[in-house]
This record gives C-alpha cells, sequence and structure tokens, in this order.
C-alpha cells in the first residue's frame, strides 16, 4: 500500500514539474516573440480572400490566418500569396490569369489597408520592423505561380512595382518558365526555359526575390547558375525525412548554401512524414474525385463548394504530423547546412497545419519546442526572421537601377484595366 502511495506521490511530482516547465518555456517563448520579428513566408490566406468576404482584421474560426490570431501567435509579418493555379497557355489565357492575379493582389491591399491601426503593407524589412515598433502586423505580398507573367516579361516589373517581392516561379505543373518538380508528364524545358532565365534576371535586377518551391531539381540548379544574389524556398522540407520531390535533397541544401539562399519549413504534413496507410482517407478522397471529375471545368461556385467540402475531408479524416516533426526539419538543416539557412514557410491554408499548430494562433508552439531542444534565443531569432530579412536585405542592395528594353505589352495597359465582362 505504501508502494502505491510513493508511486502516485512521485507521478504528480512529475506531472507538476512538467507542467510548470511548460508554463516557463511560454513564457519565455511569449518574451522572445516580443523582441524580435517573426517572419512566416507563405500563405495562400488570399484564396479566401479573393472567394469571399474574408476579412483579416476579424477573428475566424474556419481557415488559418487572421490579424488577430497573428497577435495571439506572436507572429508580426506574414508572406500573402497571390495565387493562380495552371491553366491553358495562350494568350488569352495569359492576359485571364494575369488580370485575376491583379484582382487578388489588390483585394489583398484593400483589406489591409481596411485596418491601418493593426496592420501595414510592407515592401522592405524596414517597413516590419518599423510596423513592429508602431504595434503593428506586417502584410507582404507574393505572388505564387509565374503563369501571370504569360511570356511578357514587363509583368515582372508590374507586380514588383505593386508590392510584391517574390515569385515562386512554377506550382504543380510546367509553365513557360521552367518545369515543376510534380508535373505527371515530366520535364518541359529541362529546367528553366530561356523565357525563364531572363525572368530569373529581371527579378535580380530589380531586387525581387527569386522562390525555388515547386519547381523541379533541374530548374532549380538553373536557377543557382543563373542568379547573382541569394534564393528562398519559401514553403519547402527536407528530403531525407520525407520523400517528396517538394523537398530539398541534401545536395540541395549545400548548393543553397553556396548560394546565401535560405529554405522556409513548409509545415504541411505530407511534406515533414511520410504518411502511415490511411485507407478510409482514400476512399473519401476517391468518393470526392467522382462526384466532382475535372475541377478547372467546374463554376466559381461549384469551385468554392468543392473546395470546403475538399478541406472538411481532409480535417476529419487525415493524420497530421506535429510541431516536433518541423523542428526536426529545422535541426536537420541547422545539421547540414547550418543555422543561418532556415525560417518557416507554413504554407496555412493550403494545407499547412500541424497538430499543435493549426494556425497562427499556435505559432509560439513552435517557439517552444525550439527552446525544449536547447536553441538559443539568438539562434531563434534567425530561424522567425533574421534569416529571410538578411537575404531580402542582400537582394534589395543588389539591385540596379539600369533601365532595360523588355519586349511585351507596356506596363501601364495593366497596372489597373478594366476587365472584360466574361472574365
Amino acid at each position: 500500500m505504501n508502494r502505491v502511495i510513493c508511486f502516485s506521490f512521485l507521478v504528480i511530482v512529475m506531472l507538476t514539474a512538467c507542467a510548470d516547465d511548460q508554463d516557463r518555456l511560454l513564457r519565455k517563448a511569449a518574451k522572445i516573440h516580443e523582441r524580435i520579428l517573426t517572419v512566416d513566408t507563405h500563405c495562400d490566406t488570399p484564396i479566401s480572400i479573393a472567394m469571399s468576404d474574408f476579412d483579416l482584421g476579424e477573428r475566424h474560426t474556419e481557415g488559418c490566418v487572421d490579424f488577430p490570431r497573428m497577435k495571439e501567435g506572436g507572429l508580426d509579418a506574414e508572406f500573402f500569396a497571390v495565387y493562380t493555379g495552371q491553366g491553358p497557355r495562350n494568350d488569352s489565357a495569359f492576359n485571364a490569369v494575369y488580370l485575376s492575379a491583379l484582382d487578388i493582389l489588390d483585394k489583398i491591399r484593400r483589406n489591409v489597408e481596411k485596418y491601418p491601426e493593426m496592420a501595414g503593407i510592407a515592401t522592405s524589412p524596414e517597413d516590419a520592423f518599423r510596423l513592429k515598433r508602431e504595434g503593428k502586423l506586417s502584410a507582404f505580398i507574393g505572388i505564387e505561380n509565374a503563369y501571370p507573367l504569360g511570356k511578357d516579361i514587363c509583368r515582372v516589373k508590374t507586380f514588383y512595382d505593386l508590392g510584391a517581392r517574390y515569385i515562386t516561379l512554377s506550382h504543380t505543373r510546367n509553365n513557360d518558365v521552367c518545369d515543376s518538380s510534380t508535373d505527371p508528364k515530366g520535364p518541359e524545358h529541362n529546367g528553366l526555359s530561356e523565357f525563364g532565365k531572363e525572368v530569373v534576371r529581371e527579378m535580380n535586377r530589380l531586387g525581387m526575390m527569386v522562390d525555388v518551391s515547386h519547381i523541379s531539381d533541374k530548374a532549380f540548379y538553373d536557377v543557382l547558375e543563373i542568379t547573382t544574389v541569394p534564393v528562398i524556398a519559401s514553403h519547402s522540407s527536407c528530403r531525407a525525412l520525407c520523400e517528396s520531390p517538394r523537398n530539398l535533397d541534401d545536395n540541395m541544401l549545400l548548393a543553397l548554401k553556396d548560394n546565401g539562399g535560405v529554405i522556409q519549413i513548409c509545415i504541411l504534413s505530407d511534406y515533414l512524414k511520410i504518411p502511415d496507410p490511411n485507407p478510409v482517407l482514400d476512399a473519401k478522397i476517391r468518393e470526392f474525385s467522382e462526384k466532382y471529375g475535372d475541377l478547372s471545368k467546374l463554376e466559381e461556385e461549384e469551385k468554392k463548394a468543392a473546395r470546403e467540402e475538399y478541406r472538411a475531408i481532409r480535417a476529419k479524416y487525415r493524420k497530421l504530423a506535429s510541431v516536433k516533426d518541423v523542428v526536426d526539419h529545422i535541426d536537420h538543416v541547422v545539421q547540414v547546412i547550418g543555422i543561418n539557412h532556415v525560417g518557416i514557410g507554413t504554407d496555412f491554408d493550403g494545407g499547412g497545419g500541424v497538430e499543435g499548430c493549426m494556425s497562427v494562433a499556435e505559432m509560439m508552439n513552435i517557439t517552444i519546442e525550439l527552446l525544449h531542444r536547447g536553441y538559443s534565443r539568438s539562434e531563434i531569432a534567425k530561424i522567425w526572421g533574421g534569416n529571410i530579412v538578411r537575404v531580402m536585405k542582400e537582394v534589395d542592395s543588389k539591385k540596379t537601377s539600369i533601365p532595360r528594353t523588355a519586349r511585351g505589352t507596356p506596363v501601364s495597359d495593366f497596372l489597373y484595366p478594366r476587365k472584360p465582362q466574361h472574365l
């Protein structure tokens, strides 16, 4: 009997100690977040902004990102991605998707500008530091998929002038810039196209970050051969820990180090750990595919309903990775190429979210795990923002004001175009 009492007492003491340690780490994490700049380099929340009346200034129970929850989670700056899915590659489609991208970008700006007391558009690290001093959040803008460029190099500058600070060169399919890492048809250009090489040079000239997430391995190495400044992988993870073409292998990490760039760890479960068999989810996805068929052929309202249903299926049946898995990938990058080349790019609202960090409100849990593993405040500062800030500053410092003579449509024709009724 005495042994049982002693054992129970020890269990209570241990549980109390664990709770005290967790509280201590939470307080320490909160203090660190107060004193450093924290940046997430990728979210797809603009999909909701573009398709509905989603308001960044209101706290939501659905979705992953809004200003109130950024405050709760201690996230200072978010890169909002202007995402366009890959479609037909002809002049009509290029112009339509370009207008769509401009519209999404404008909606992001308008949504942010509704709340000048809470947040502001940032185009430089200096903007983000200033906004933090003012007690405000920063909204950066990136372009996910170079599809809206079509074959018109002038459009790179248009997006830069409107505030975008990176372009992810492709998405899930090949485009006119480069090969994707996940196109089922395989490579088309054997890396970067000739136009893609021109795009990289133009981005270097303007001081715009080149994002190598989603692109093929050969395109990745082509970019590093051409670029004169560091590049980013805005939302990728480590292939050594999770075999996926979307992730970077160790040789790519070493090349990224030589370039001076940074990999921003994506917290999407499929890129963090090889999923265990999940026949129930597989069956539900098959039912979904049979029900909707080719999503690109649906009307907008049908697409919206399909996306909501798909998210609900995944939320109910998928088996998530954890915050520990996220930090395993950070550990791996640090071990292979050092603390100066890793950050965080959640892919929230685009599939990102793990057990313990399902929205920006829970971002501090990543910091708690970093502290638990012995990372110092200065190391955490680099992971959460210092490294991406270094890259942004270097890319900007090496831009040139030398004008280029570009072919294609004059920028003024597209800055704020009137949309044709059929778009």
